[in-house]
């Protein structure tokens, strides 16, 4: 690979290819050729108290944390006075409040009050040089005029990253922009009479859940494509701080010299050449842009195959119209539900649960169960909704490779009370079908089949035949 040394402070490369250090850490950066830096400062972070709205640290977090961003202020700009080559990947910006130790007191004797002082404090505030972020979330970017530093690691991580803040301050050369608007999100940083330089680029997630994976023994274990991932990286931000070392030798072309006098014949010809390709590839662009943002729209189905949480809960509520229920969140100042829908059948409360390597236990059905109570106090409601529990058991392997999705209590209580067992995979087998074209007769047959299931599993019906086209494309796709 290389003799160069790297380091990653607060993030990893995937496959462990660099030597991590946490934020924690009071290490020297002198020892390493590259750095990556992830200004992540959530360990400090405790969101139960909180000040106008935003966290609010204890006086020995706040102490913590300003010492750790002063230490790597020091380090950074240490680093890159000595050539060392320095890469952030800019996250969310994180404002919180910190006690600053100083005190205001009014009054006397039992009516002496005392003031904590407080500081907005950032993660940010562990880098030599104002970035001025300000938080803005999107994918859109291009690469800036004159980026061709970063062209071969934008060509291989452009569909892993994202960008998180745009950056406001002064850089010495923006290298990825906002499509629309020409904001900076990533940018080359030199310091005054420093050899080395700062690059920020916006946020890659290195931590995509299908690069790695939890052994039994809860060990982080590697998978090859989180491995492949980690050597391309690596082998790209090394050929960074190459191209960098290189430029660092040649003279800047004077601005004098860039005047149609010292034009050359062919120059002009080829200047006007690639202003055609660049018009053609931001079209290609833009069209690659909105298939992959259709892409992205009809795969959330499969999130009932795999996910948990929110995701999941927005998978089944699609699912659900699909079958045409009328289906939504519910969340007032009380209560937050994760499903309520109902149709002609009758009317239902959801709860759902995703387990990474475990079956569905009694604890969501009995917040099920205080959810169906807290309905039926509602005015408006006159009758108790049906319960259904919908479970994504063993979420991370292959269907023919879970066990049963509930537990044998959760069975029998479910039986007791009546609620509605459904396995969320099951769910993708009708939205596969019913994506693709209207059937309302089967639609109302899989929503039969969720109020004839009170105490059971649902077994869905099958859906009809497919037609032959759509069975090829389904067979090609699990081929792949």
């Amino acid at each position: 690979m290389s003799e160069k040394k790297v380091a990653s402070v607060a993030c990893e490369i995937p496959g462990g290819l660099s030597e991590y250090i946490s934020i924690n850490s009071d290490a020297s950066l002198l020892d390493w050729d590259i750095i990556l830096f992830h200004p992540n400062i959530s360990s400090f972070v405790d969101y139960g108290d909180t000040y106008q709205g935003k966290p609010f640290l204890s006086d020995s977090s706040s102490f913590q944390l300003r010492e750790r961003m002063e230490h790597w202020r020091r380090e950074i700009a240490d680093a890159i006075h000595s050539g060392k080559t320095v890469v952030v990947f800019l996250p969310e910006l994180c404002e919180v409040f910190i006690d600053t130790g100083k005190r205001e007191y009014s009054g006397s004797g039992r009516n002496r009050q005392t003031t904590r002082l407080v500081d907005l404090y950032n993660n940010y505030k562990c880098l030599p040089f104002d970035l001025k972020p300000i938080n803005s979330k999107g994918s859109a970017m291009r690469l800036a005029k004159g980026s061709e530093l970063i062209t071969s690691y934008w060509s291989e991580f452009r569909d892993y990253s994202a960008y998180r803040v745009r950056v406001e301050g002064q850089v010495s050369k923006p290298l990825v922009t906002t499509k629309t608007g020409d904001k900076t999100v990533g940018a080359l940083i030199k310091l005054k009479d420093s050899a080395g330089v700062l690059l920020v680029l916006p946020y890659l997630d290195m931590d995509s859940e299908e690069f790695y994976k939890d052994t039994q023994e809860g060990d982080l274990h590697w998978t090859k494509k989180g491995q492949q991932f980690g050597h391309q990286l690596l082998e790209a931000i090394i050929e960074i701080d190459r191209a960098l070392k290189r430029s660092g030798a040649v003279t800047p072309t004077p601005e004098w010299v860039k005047v149609p006098d010292y034009n050359l014949p062919k120059e002009a010809k080829l200047r006007e050449e690639l202003l055609k390709i660049d018009e053609k590839m931001e079209k290609l662009e833009h069209q690659k842009q909105t298939i992959r943002e259709q892409v992205a729209d009809e795969g959330i189905f499969r999130r009932l195959l795999f996910e948990k949480g929110a995701l999941l809960e927005d998978a089944i509520l699609l699912a659900l119209k699909l079958m045409g229920f009328s289906a939504n969140k519910y969340k007032d100042g009380e209560s937050e539900f994760d499903a309520v829908f109902e149709s002609s059948e009758g009317r239902f409360l959801g709860e759902a649960e995703g387990k990474d390597n475990n079956a569905i236990g009694i604890d969501k059905l009995r917040q099920l169960e205080m959810n169906i109570h807290e309905d039926l106090a509602r005015e408006e409601v006159l009758e108790p909704a049906t319960g259904v529990l919908f479970g994504n058991a063993y979420r991370l392997l292959p269907l023919s490779e879970r066990s049963a999705f509930f537990t044998e209590k959760c069975l029998k209580a479910a039986k007791r009370s009546g609620t509605v067992l459904v396995k969320s995979p099951d769910m993708f087998r009708v939205v596969q079908y019913l994506s693709g074209q209207k059937d309302p007769n089967y639609a109302q047959e899989c929503q039969r089949s969720i109020l004839e299931s009170p105490g059971e599993i649902v077994r869905f019906p099958e859906p009809p035949q497919a037609p032959a086209g759509k069975a090829n494309i389904k067979r090609r796709a699990e081929h792949k």
